[in-house]
């Protein structure tokens, strides 16, 4: 590991630990995607170990549920538990107003729905996610899909000039299929000023199921740096 990245991983976990300190005794959480969340996920079962706590997890995908069961969290649904106490989860940008792009782990459906049932949605990142605004980069935004409208979604996607690729796999031949059993195009809109309104637009296309935008959702950010945390809030 090089040095620009061994300060990233430290800013993560440092970041997961100041989220973590949120979870209390019988909370049921919601367990992001990602390599950041799996600081997170790791650091609650450190703390039911070491606390006795009891927590529940509602996992975002595949991914989180078996670094759940690694770390002894007990997973449950949102049938079962409709309402969650908090969620902590990553992002892969983030602007000042706290909305944020999601999705490059492919998990964006399941994370939304998930933090939308959640009190507080928390966001753990390191300090590179920050920009002015979404998209920037060339940061693409996610774009889950219905298989059979893949094609009507990259044409109108063109339409609004922005520019769409259907994510391929990696370490397979084909598209990446989600947890859902649908694809994924990331489209490149450059900077976007309105992301409230490109939320809306993409959302109003047949066969789109969620996009990586997530809009007003974010309460608290923990940003790890270089050396500390920053702590983001939306007023």
């Amino acid at each position: 590991m090089n040095p620009s990245q061994n300060w990233v991983e430290k800013a993560k976990k440092r970041a997961a630990q100041a989220a973590v300190k949120h979870v209390q005794d019988d909370f049921t959480v919601g367990l992001g995607s990602g390599s950041t969340a799996a600081y997170a996920i790791e650091d609650i079962g450190n703390r039911m170990r070491k606390e006795n706590l009891h927590v529940q997890g509602v996992p975002t995908s595949y991914q989180a549920f078996m670094l759940a069961v690694q770390h002894g969290i007990p997973a449950t649904t949102l049938e079962e538990n409709p309402v969650l106490d908090l969620t902590i989860d990553g992002a892969d940008q983030i602007d000042p107003n706290l909305n944020l792009i999601k999705g490059m782990g492919g998990a964006l459906a399941r994370e939304k729905i998930v933090a939308a049932a959640s009190k507080h949605l928390i966001i753990i990142a390191d300090e590179n996610k920050k920009v002015k605004a979404l998209g920037e980069n060339n940061h693409p935004v996610p774009v889950e899909v219905l298989p059979f409208a893949a094609s009507l979604v990259t044409r109108r996607i063109k339409e609004m000039h922005g520019k769409p690729v259907i994510r391929e796999g990696k370490g397979k031949v084909g598209p990446t299929v989600t947890d859902n059993g649908n694809l994924i195009i990331d489209a490149n809109f450059g900077p976007i000023q309105e992301p409230a309104r490109l939320e809306l637009e993409l959302k109003s296309m047949p066969g789109v199921v969620e996009t990586g935008l997530f809009i007003h959702m974010t309460e608290i950010v923990y940003v790890g740096q270089k050396a500390g945390i920053e702590r983001l809030t939306r007023e």
